[in-house]
């Protein structure tokens, strides 16, 4: 099969588990065998341009017509077979989405985050679940609230591109592959076409190598922030500490807003570390050696890559019980779920999860099992490809995403094809 992908590759400044993924999945299929070409654009970028460059890319966000003519033109080219969209903000735009109608090609999108239903993505504000945008048609709350970046400014051309272009998403792709189940369901209950709503886990690779032994410390591996409940984990932290502490030190690695915070915390202790950036080598081995890894994010994840990579590993993991968590930890079987937001209850998780090696041992062995059922390369292949299938089958068998008008269309996919170039809708 030949795929073209799309996306807008986030800043290099920090990790990207979204960049990953795309990386991950693009060199997933090559070694299948199949022709995958990319069409990107890099925020890095943004920075060599000129002032007025740099003034001139929120009004990009809603719609960036150079994109659509550009990609237009290398779909009649490549004749691909289907179009595979991730992330398009900020310089790519939904434009890309009229640029695969102008060339009649099917497109199928991966949503890693909410930002359908929620202008920044993230369902958080404050720290916490928000979802007064979800199901408007206009998400004004967001500007309100100033939710990207803390700016309303900021905010606008996100709230305005997902306001004007919400019809022509839910039209212009064939599937929609939801990271979770639980994304799923959000996404469906704000009005979204639920037919072409389908799960396919985030697959992540096998480390070649499993824990040895009980482990060696607690691991916090992501973005330092607030919701990602980074203050939450240290204030759990502070009270095991205080009560004795359970035998293992915390270690953090990552980068981000708490970043001045988490190493004045972690100063002058032996029971903590802040170890800074790791590169993905430094991640694989820390997460090999660790009694468990620590996911206890205060508003819902869409996924969450550190849990199917500790599974990978045969580690158990503790997470905050709502969001995607509740479907990739199996509570008491494959690591400990505690309550969201509640750092009384994080701090009794990680407890648990120390105080009884034979049974940590165990929730690691059937981590690893449901990393092999779920979320191996193998199984994320399958899933990808079926979705291809049933993507390319829906367009040229007069689906949703049927060819534009004046095309070859018998119901057959050679047919259809030699029909591609010109036209639009």
């Amino acid at each position: 099969m030949h795929v073209l992908v799309v996306h807008n590759r986030y800043s290099s400044a920090q990790p990207s588990g979204e960049n990953q993924v795309v990386d991950q999945e693009v060199g997933l299929l090559r070694a299948a065998g199949h022709r995958v070409d990319v069409f990107e654009r890099r925020s890095d970028d943004i920075a060599a341009r000129s002032l007025w460059g740099k003034a001139a890319v929120p009004l990009l966000v809603p719609w960036n017509p150079g994109v659509r003519a550009e990609l237009a033109a290398r779909l009649r080219a490549e004749r691909p077979d289907i179009v595979h969209l991730h992330n398009v903000f900020p310089l790519l735009s939904p434009a890309v989405l009229a640029a695969c109608a102008d060339a009649g090609v099917p497109a199928v999108a991966t949503l890693h985050n909410y930002t359908q239903v929620c202008p920044p993505g993230t369902l958080n504000r404050d720290g916490g679940l928000c979802t007064e945008c979800v199901g408007t048609r206009t998400a004004l709350p967001a500007v309100r609230h100033g939710c990207y970046r803390n700016s309303r400014l900021a905010t606008v051309p996100l709230a305005v591109s997902l306001s004007v272009n919400r019809r022509r998403w839910w039209s212009g792709v064939e599937r929609f592959f939801c990271i979770s189940a639980a994304q799923r369901d959000v996404l469906a209950r704000s009005g979204m076409p639920t037919e072409r709503l389908t799960v396919k886990h985030n697959f992540v690779p096998d480390p070649g190598a499993r824990r040895v032994g009980d482990g060696e410390h607690l691991l916090f591996l992501g973005r330092l922030s607030e919701s990602k409940g980074v203050r939450l984990l240290m204030a759990a932290w502070d009270e095991l500490a205080a009560g004795g502490g359970v035998g293992v030190p915390l270690v953090l690695a990552g980068a981000g807003p708490m970043e001045g915070e988490v190493t004045a915390w972690a100063a002058g202790r032996d029971d903590v570390r802040y170890a800074g950036l790791w590169d993905p080598e430094q991640c694989r081995r820390a997460v090999g050696r660790a009694v468990a890894a620590v996911a206890p994010a205060r508003a819902p994840e869409t996924f969450g890559l550190v849990i199917a990579e500790a599974m990978a590993a045969g580690v158990p993991a503790v997470a905050a019980g709502h969001g995607a968590f509740v479907e990739l930890v199996d509570d008491g079987v494959t690591g400990l779920l505690h309550q969201p937001g509640d750092a009384a209850s994080l701090a009794s998780a990680l407890r648990r999860i120390t105080a009884r090696p034979d049974r940590n041992r165990a929730m690691g062995r059937a981590a690893r099992r449901r990393y092999e059922r779920d979320f191996s390369p193998a199984v994320g292949l399958e899933r990808l490809m079926e979705g291809y299938r049933a993507a390319i089958a829906g367009w040229s068998g007069g689906g949703h995403g049927t060819p534009p008008a004046g095309k070859g269309h018998t119901g057959s996919r050679r047919d259809t094809r030699a029909g591609r170039d010109g036209g639009s809708r």
